[in-house]
């Protein structure tokens, strides 16, 4: 009998549902880039690229990474009118600089290398 372990990111991704945690988490990047995935544990598209959204943080450590639930986190999800999941909104010094729908990873790795760190 063995015990596996989880990955976990070297880079921490943030799950935040919460409208007051995540102004306060985009106030204090500063200049830093934020990519937020807007996800739904029920969507077999976001499923996919979940773990690739933590492989690119591992890679590019010099950003920001934010989950947020979009049944859970509606105040978020309504400030940037998400309608299509998986959602990548990109943020830099407050205000949204890119938005990319759907499960295309390189076109979101190739996004946050040309927008961040």
């Amino acid at each position: 009998m063995h015990c596996l372990t989880r990955h976990h990111s070297k880079m921490t991704v943030l799950d935040i549902n919460d409208k007051e945690v995540f102004d306060k988490a985009i106030a204090e990047a500063g200049d830093k880039l934020v990519i937020i995935d807007f996800y739904a544990t029920w969507c077999g598209p976001c499923r996919i690229m979940g773990p690739k959204f933590h492989k690119m943080a591992d890679e590019l450590t010099g950003n920001i990474y934010i989950k947020v639930d979009v049944d859970e986190g509606e105040d978020i999800v309504n400030t940037f009118d998400i309608k299509v999941m998986p959602t990548f909104v990109f943020i830099k010094n407050g205000k949204t600089i890119a938005t990319i729908e759907g499960n295309n990873y390189d076109k979101l790795h190739e996004a946050a290398k040309q927008h961040g760190a």
